[in-house]
């Protein structure tokens, strides 16, 4: 008896550590071919961020640089966003459910929404490690054409000049950007996909198709992205202002920035950028998960009427 109580739990940790490994492989390949497919967008970001006087609006940044470099600089740093934003996705979404598994099991009588926040900021520290090295070199390589071509030989250079800590000059307003965008992005996904199901579908989820249950996963995912995106902004542009080295501390960053250019400078862009960003982010992964045989993301944390009956449809 206790010898197959402990094959079973075996088994059952077996099952686990695969589920959390597919999810992080699954959330690499999406982070990392959803930004490497919106490179333009963000280069002309950067550069309206490093340098707002001469690049003041999105068509003006877009014409400047088309006429001064040529085509190929929207396409500066697509390494770094293919490599970087892969290894952050796959942090990201693979530790949000080994961390939301982990909370729900040990604050059993917690709210759903405080498992979600703490769930996706201890995965968005250990993403954020890993993309930092990879966002120092992309935001130089996009905004000083001279200073290197791509992560082959920026790497050295940043080393080379600044040493280690060179690549995570920015890693405290990258958390400060990226650890509220996560914990907003996640819970907004998981309630928009139960108000989805509870209130418009209302059908549970396992009586859905595949293509509507991926429909609520895109429509979630594009909630989730632009509400996400406005509350990030101010940190996303003090980022780029320590990256360019346009101020050497984040108290300057900010002072320079200005206050209120910390939430309006570059945000009509973003949200062009990270809206549909992050669907295509949730698509690529549910998609992944469902042809691997498990369902798509985000719980049902009500009940679903279906033919005027109330029927239990159980977190997942």
């Amino acid at each position: 008896m206790v010898k197959d109580q402990r094959r079973l739990k075996a088994q059952d940790g077996r099952a686990a550590t695969g589920y959390y490994a597919l999810c992080g492989v699954s959330g690499m390949l999406s982070a990392g071919t959803t930004h490497l497919a919106i490179t333009p967008l963000d280069v002309l970001k950067v550069n309206m961020q490093v340098n707002p006087v001469k690049y003041y609006s999105i068509y003006s940044c877009f014409t400047t640089l088309l006429r001064e470099q040529g085509p190929s600089a929207f396409w500066r740093g697509w390494a770094g966003k293919f490599f970087g934003y892969g290894a952050q996705g796959g942090c990201r979404f693979g530790l949000y459910e080994y961390f939301k598994t982990l909370y729900s099991n040990v604050l059993v009588d917690s709210n759903r929404s405080f498992i979600f926040f703490m769930s996706s900021a201890s995965a968005e520290v250990f993403a954020n490690l890993a993309l930092c090295p990879f966002e120092a070199v992309k935001v130089r390589v996009q905004a000083q054409p001279h200073f290197a071509k791509g992560l082959a030989d920026g790497f050295p250079k940043v080393y080379r000049t600044e040493g280690i800590l060179g690549f995570y000059r920015g890693l405290v307003p990258l958390w400060g950007r990226n650890l509220p965008f996560s914990m907003v992005m996640f819970s907004t996904f998981e309630h928009s996909v139960d108000f989805l199901y509870r209130n418009v579908i209302k059908r549970r989820k396992e009586d859905c198709s595949r293509a509507q249950q991926l429909g609520v996963t895109c429509l979630a995912g594009y909630t989730a992205g632009s509400v996400g995106s406005f509350i990030s902004n101010p940190a996303d542009n003090i980022v780029a202002s320590l990256y360019n080295k346009n101020a050497d501390s984040l108290i300057l960053a900010v002072r320079k920035i200005g206050f209120s250019n910390l939430f309006t400078r570059s945000l009509p862009i973003r949200i062009m950028l990270v809206g549909p960003a992050v669907t295509l982010q949730w698509l690529l992964y549910d998609t992944i998960k469902v042809l691997s045989g498990l369902p798509t993301s985000g719980e049902i944390m009500t009940d679903v009427k279906v033919d005027g009956a109330d029927k239990a449809n159980e977190a997942r």
